[in-house]
Formats: C-alpha cells, sequence, structure tokens
C-alpha cells in the first residue's frame, strides 16, 4: 500500500542534494511536493523534472534561516495545495574546521541554517499539523549528530541538537497531538559540501571525507521509507553509512 499518495511534502533545501532526490523519488510515489531553496534557476529545473516524470510539485524561493521567509513558503504550500501533511527539514552545511582556525563565521552560519533554520520550519507547518491532528516531521540529522568527527566539532553540535529537538518531539508532539517525528542520519553523501568550506584545513579534511560519500539516491530511498509507513507507525531514526567508514 502506497502511503504517500497525495499528501503534501513541503521539502526545505530542495535544490540540491538529498533534497532534490528525495522530492523526485517522493513525487514518483504520488507526493505533491512543495520544494524550498535560496536559488530559483536550480527550483525551476527540479520542478520541471518532476512534471515531466509526470509529477507534481511547485517551488518557493525560501531562506530558511529567515522566520518570516519560512512562514510565507508554509503559507504558499496551504494556499496552493489547502493544507501541509509532511515536512522534511532538510536544509543544511557541514563546514569544517579546527577550533584553533577560530573559524566564527562558519560556525554562526551552521548554527543559523542548522538549528534556526529548523526551528523556523517547525514552526512555521506546527499549527496546520496541530489543527488536523496528524502529520509528520521529519529531520535530516547525521551520523555526526551520534559521533563526532575531527574538525566537525560546532556542526556535529548543531546535529546533536536536531537529535535532541526531535526526541523532545516525539515524546510530546507524537504522544499527544498525533504528529510524527523522525530523524534519518546519513553518513557522509557526495552534494558538494565540501566545496563551500572556507578554511583551507577544514576543505582539506572535508575533501578526504567526501572520497567515501554515499548518493543522494541512497538517502532518498531512506527517506521514502520512513515517511510512506501506516498512520500507527513511526520509523523513529535511521542511520545510513558508507560501506568504508572512517568516523
Amino acid at each position: 500500500m502506497n502511503h504517500l499518495d497525495s499528501k503534501i511534502v513541503v521539502i526545505t533545501g530542495a535544490s540540491s542534494g538529498i533534497g532534490a532526490a528525495a522530492a523526485r523519488a517522493l513525487a514518483a510515489r504520488g507526493a505533491r511536493i512543495v520544494a524550498a531553496a535560496r536559488g530559483q534557476e536550480a527550483l525551476d529545473r527540479l520542478v520541471a523534472d518532476i512534471r515531466q516524470a509526470g509529477g507534481t510539485a511547485v517551488a518557493k524561493v525560501t531562506d530558511v534561516a529567515d522566520a518570516q521567509d519560512v512562514q510565507a513558503l508554509a503559507d504558499f504550500a496551504v494556499d496552493t495545495y489547502g493544507t501541509i501533511d509532511i515536512l522534511l527539514n532538510n536544509a543544511g552545511l557541514m563546514l569544517f574546521s579546527y577550533w584553533k582556525d577560530r573559524a566564527l563565521d562558519d560556525w554562526n552560519r551552521m548554527i543559523e541554517v542548522n538549528i534556526r533554520g529548523y526551528l523556523n520550519a517547525i514552526h512555521a507547518v506546527l499549527p496546520v499539523m496541530l489543527q488536523h491532528g496528524s502529520g509528520h516531521i521529519l529531520n535530516m540529522d547525521s551520523v555526526a549528530g551520534h559521533q563526532i568527527g575531527d574538525g566537525a566539532g560546532v556542526y556535529s553540535a548543531t546535529k546533536f541538537f536536531v537529535q535532541a529537538i526531535t526526541e523532545s518531539m516525539r515524546k510530546e508532539l507524537g504522544v499527544r497531538e498525533g504528529v510524527k517525528a523522525s530523524t534519518i542520519s546519513p553518513g557522509v553523501i557526495d552534494t558538494g559540501w565540501a566545496d563551500k568550506v572556507t578554511d583551507p584545513v577544514g576543505r582539506q579534511a572535508a575533501k578526504e571525507l567526501n572520497a567515501i560519500a554515499i548518493t543522494p539516491e541512497s538517502v532518498a530511498d531512506a527517506v521514502v521509507y520512513a515517511l510512506d509507513q501506516p498512520a500507527d507507525v513511526t520509523v523513529n531514526d535511521l542511520i545510513i553509512s558508507p560501506t568504508r567508514q572512517n568516523w
């Protein structure tokens, strides 16, 4: 049985990587996609691809670090499709640096996107889900939210944060309000993230780690599995690791 057919799915960070792969995979199962990211051209290409394959999707340029922008995204989803069934909280930055490098700008960028961005999205979609007494919030975590790798202290801290809020949501929203909460914790994914690391030493470490990366499509399969469940089943946390693991 397909539990995703006609579900309204808001996906942040949807223009590339895991977000784009998940959007395509979910649309192929009949979900209606609201894709969000900062780049209009990439979003347009994603929507065109989904529609050409017979799926349903719209897009809205969104900066997840801006609470008003994310609220506008949620309003757009409701105006377009009538409700929000699923949030895939996916937008994120992984920027490696060592403490001695004092890479404050990179630290703050991760806090803005990986922490505030997740909270902004949850804040925006929750009223709709609470009104209906149903919904599913899937927070994209990382193996870095379970163990700390070299040069990844701040990134890991943001992902430990995701673990904490999701566990709290399970106990509160899942038990009392009918809103499911899950995480997926991938290992290293080849999404071009290593090229975004500004610290030179951190960039080298990132490229070495990226050598064992797995594909976004593999994670998208896990997203489909976690979301395509009956109303009385919640997949709490999936850890998706490369075959060769050095963390």
